[in-house]
C-alpha cells in the first residue's frame, strides 16, 4: 500500500424488504461520492494501476451499490475506492451521515431480531377485574386444585 495509496472498500447496510430501497440506494451513492470526491478525479495512470492490481476491467472509481436478498432483510452493499489510511475515519463519517439521512427517510436498519421475531398484534380487552382468568367458558378457572381432584 506504500506504494499504492488506494483500496477496494465496501459498507453494507440491511434494510426491511418494504423500506424505499431506490431512495436509500441514492442516500448511499450520494454520501459516499461527497467523502470519496477526491478520490474520484485520480489519474488515468492511477485508475490503470488499481484495474491492474485488483483484477478488474471497469476501472470506474464512482462508489456502487450492490443488493443481496436474504431470508430477513434486503442488504445493500456501497463500493467505493478509499485512500489506505484513514479508512476508520472515512467509515465513521459515511455511517454518521448515512444515520442522518435514513432518519430523515424514516427508514431504520434491519435487525435480526425486529425482523424475525418482530412484534405480534396485541389485543386489549376490556371489562373484568385484575388477575380474573379470560378465557372461552366465562372466565371460570377448571384448573384441578386439591379441591377439586
Amino acid at each position: 500500500t506504500r506504494e499504492f495509496p488506494y483500496i477496494w472498500d465496501e459498507l453494507t447496510l440491511p434494510i426491511s424488504y418494504t423500506a424505499p430501497r431506490d431512495k436509500v440506494e441514492a442516500l448511499l451513492i450520494e454520501v459516499v461520492q461527497r467523502h470519496t470526491r477526491e478520490i474520484g478525479e485520480m489519474s488515468s495512470e492511477e485508475r490503470a494501476e488499481l484495474a491492474h492490481r485488483y483484477q478488474v476491467r471497469k476501472t470506474d472509481v464512482t462508489p456502487h451499490v450492490f443488493y443481496r436478498l436474504t431470508d430477513n432483510w434486503l442488504e445493500l452493499t456501497v463500493r467505493f475506492v478509499a485512500d489506505t489510511h484513514g479508512v476508520r475515519e472515512l467509515k465513521d463519517a459515511i455511517s454518521r451521515d448515512l444515520l442522518v439521512g435514513l432518519e430523515q427517510l424514516g427508514v431504520t436498519i434491519a435487525s435480526a431480531t425486529f425482523e424475525i421475531v418482530g412484534l405480534p398484534p396485541l389485543r386489549v380487552q376490556a371489562g373484568g377485574t385484575a388477575g380474573e382468568a379470560k378465557s372461552g367458558d366465562g372466565g371460570h378457572d377448571k384448573r384441578r386444585t386439591p379441591h377439586h381432584a
